[in-house]
């Protein structure tokens, strides 16, 4: 069975964090953006048979995900 998780990467001092949105826990950081997605992967591979063992269920579920675009510069002006 295929599973999609949504990653969410963000940079940091070091390289790249990565988390799965509809599986917080799974999270782990990369030197560059490649290195984090592999190290994502492992981590989700290395949770899902934990649960497995433990007979714990699977997070699934799907996220809507959108941009929200604001004018910065017009944040606390009056009209």
């Amino acid at each position: 069975m295929l599973t999609t998780f949504t990653a969410k990467y963000s940079k940091t001092g070091s390289g790249y964090m990565g988390q799965l949105l509809e599986w917080p826990e799974v999270v782990t950081e990369g030197g560059d953006i490649e290195e984090c997605r592999e190290m994502l992967k492992d981590a989700l591979n290395e949770m899902i048979l934990a649960h497995r063992q433990e007979g714990k269920e699977i997070p699934g579920g799907s996220f809507l995900l959108e941009q929200v675009p604001v004018e910065t510069g017009l944040v606390g002006q009056t009209a």
